[in-house]
């Protein structure tokens, strides 16, 4: 267990800043969120996690750029996209974030709450401003890389997911979030046999679950946000899995906008290639216990956090408990 003190300065180095220092940043917003948990306050905790976030990243010693972030600058007081963070010192970044996954999670006291940021330093790695829709996702585990393709129907990929796991498509178990629009993927897997994982807000941490071979998740499907898939195709990358998706539109001006910032057909099979390539970290901090990580938790003096920090370039995965004592 790493014990840290949580200062008022992070110091960032190429060499370590795309471990702990980035680690730091959900940690900070993961600590914040968690006073609210349970407290029926989602604007509250959301504010007080890109808060939290803000300054950590203000403190590094980075010129960062947020292209995943709470909304355009006009909707979003704080960690708006296009808003420029860091000491202006240090290499460029790309940074996508999600301060609060599952706002409504948070405030109820539910599982599957996370605080989540990807980083692409400038010149090694890329991660795409995505439009602010909607996206049909299907994510994988490495060992069923290859031998699955979004459009064919749900029924067909997982029998050949269950052939590559080497299970019966009974023991499956694919995460869908619950909501009207996904009625009939839910009826099809359960035609098979599949055990369906419903997922009541927020398919981000599920998404990751399913790259994990412990976590008890075999998969993803279904249509979620889009900024939320450029966060998950960063860890795809770095644990070697595979991600398919579509753009699902819900207005014209939704695909107008999609074909001024995305290069190629905007109605194509995206990889995860096409929404993060090279280099890339990926940081996400449990603030509920979940699928992925353990939220926070408060004794006597400190509190712990459970983490997962990974990495493209070297395909290291680190799950990090962390013990932050009283700086009081």
């Amino acid at each position: 267990m790493a014990t840290g003190q949580r200062g008022p300065e992070f110091r960032a180095t190429t060499d370590t800043y795309r471990h702990i220092d980035f680690l730091r940043v959900t940690e900070e917003a993961a600590l914040a969120a968690s006073k609210w948990v349970g407290k029926g306050k989602k604007d509250e905790a959301d504010d007080s996690a890109c808060g939290a976030m803000r300054t950590a990243l203000n403190s590094m010693a980075i010129k960062a750029k947020i292209v995943i972030g709470e909304g355009e600058r006009d909707e979003a007081p704080m960690l708006y996209i296009g808003e420029e963070l860091g000491s202006g010192e240090g290499p460029e970044v790309q940074i996508a974030v999600d301060p609060l996954e599952g706002t409504n999670l948070c405030a109820n006291g539910t599982p599957n709450s996370i605080s989540v940021l990807a980083a692409a330093v400038a010149g090694e790695g890329f991660l795409m401003h995505a439009p602010d829709t909607y996206m049909d996702k299907l994510v994988v585990g490495r060992e069923c890389k290859g031998v699955v393709d979004i459009t064919l129907p749900p029924r067909v990929n997982v029998r050949l997911m269950a052939k590559a796991l080497g299970k019966d498509v009974d023991e499956m178990i694919i995460g869908v979030l619950d909501r009207p629009r996904h009625e009939s993927i839910i009826d099809e897997l359960r035609d098979t046999g599949c055990r369906v994982h419903l997922v009541p807000d927020g398919d981000l941490s599920v998404a990751i679950a399913a790259l994990d071979p412990d976590a008890g998740i075999d998969g993803l499907m279904g249509i979620g946000g889009a900024p939320e898939g450029v966060l998950t195709a960063v860890a795809v990358l770095c644990t070697g899995g595979e991600m398919q998706a579509r753009l699902k539109f819900r207005n014209d001006g939704e695909r107008e906008r999609a074909l001024k910032m995305m290069d190629g057909d905007v109605d194509r099979v995206l990889r995860q290639e096409d929404l993060a390539r090279g280099s890339v970290v990926f940081c996400a901090t449990g603030i509920t216990s979940g699928d992925l990580l353990r939220g926070v938790r408060y004794r006597r003096g400190y509190a712990l956090t459970e983490s997962i920090v990974m990495r493209s370039a070297t395909r290291q995965i680190r799950r990090i408990e962390t013990m932050h004592q009283d700086q009081s």
